[in-house]
């Protein structure tokens, strides 16, 4: 544990943190077919704009103003990718979420990590090790026992919610490179307004009234957008990851409930435990690097969404 560790705190994040990524999903849900995800999307990064800048008129000592001190130009580029990336897997997301079951895509979302962590040998100098190898194969294995090809059908939602986790785990590398460089405040707040440019043009071509009864979930959309990740980062400052990371995986059961009992999606045995294998690995990798005496990076997932914010 970390010196200042708590893990009741911890745990406490952690829950506000998985209802949060559970009510996003709903609020999702709820939209579909009612407006396209251009527009879910703008409206929600337009009103996380609104949400963010009160806070960044908050003093700061330490930047000595407010903290717009920490909203800079000198990344803007790699800002730009990340959120290209970032907007990509959120429109692929919030199609998945029209055509599978929640529990599916919540199961799928657990290989982005595996998918950050390759572009991070590729791109960013990192090594693969026993660890890493480890959750390689067993997220590979994890995805055939989801998909079951030649058993059972590979459906559209099924490639567009793997093509969504590699759009997430990408957007996980390129943040791992502007964290090294960049505040987490700074991330978010370029994250919103540039989305909200991204979805206001695409909209223009698909836009739908907006009625008072889309207003809650839409509003719901863009609070849990905030909290699911600001409650994730608290947990981890609260706790090792090596504590937190098998807790996130409580978010595949809850969100599984939330959909029998709003939707009457059947429990998917093979969905469970695909994703059981899928974390396997991911949590294996986690524990090799932290035994190795390296800070085990954030887990990258949809977010956003869930690793990055989804």
């Amino acid at each position: 544990m970390q010196p200042d560790a708590s893990p009741f705190k911890a745990i406490a994040w952690m829950i506000a943190s998985l209802l949060s990524f559970a009510a996003m999903a709903v609020s999702v849900r709820e939209l579909t077919g009612e407006m396209h995800a251009f527009q879910m999307l703008f409206i929600r990064s337009t009103l996380g704009v609104l949400i963010l800048l009160p806070v960044l008129s908050q003093p700061s000592k330490r930047y000595g103003g407010t903290r717009w001190r920490q909203i800079r130009f000198t990344y803007l580029a790699g800002h730009g990718l990340r959120n290209v990336i970032h907007f990509t897997g959120q429109v692929l997301w919030i199609f998945g979420i029209g055509l599978l079951p929640l529990a599916t895509v919540s199961a799928i979302e657990f290989t982005s990590p595996l998918w950050g962590g390759f572009l991070a040998l590729l791109f960013l100098g990192e090594r693969m090790n026993r660890g890493r190898l480890a959750a390689f194969a067993l997220g590979f294995a994890g995805i055939l026992v989801i998909v079951r090809p030649g058993l059972t059908e590979v459906s559209d939602g099924i490639l567009i919610m793997l093509l969504c986790a590699f759009f997430f785990g990408a957007t996980g590398a390129v943040t791992k490179w502007l964290t090294r460089r960049e505040t987490a405040l700074s991330i978010t707040f370029y994250m919103v307004l540039m989305q909200a440019v991204f979805g206001a043009v695409a909209s223009t071509f698909v836009w739908q009234p907006v009625f008072a009864e889309h207003l809650p979930w839409l509003l719901l959309m863009a609070v849990t957008g905030l909290s699911a990740h600001y409650c994730l980062t608290s947990a981890l400052a609260a706790a090792d990851a090596t504590f937190i990371m098998p807790l996130d995986f409580l978010r595949l059961p809850v969100v599984a409930v939330a959909g029998f009992l709003l939707y009457a999606e059947p429990f998917e045995l093979f969905t469970l435990l695909g994703a059981l294998i899928i974390f396997s690995g991911n949590y294996i990798s986690l524990r090799y690097e932290t035994r190795r005496g390296r800070p085990p990076a954030p887990p990258a997932a949809p977010p956003s969404a869930g690793g990055p914010i989804p």
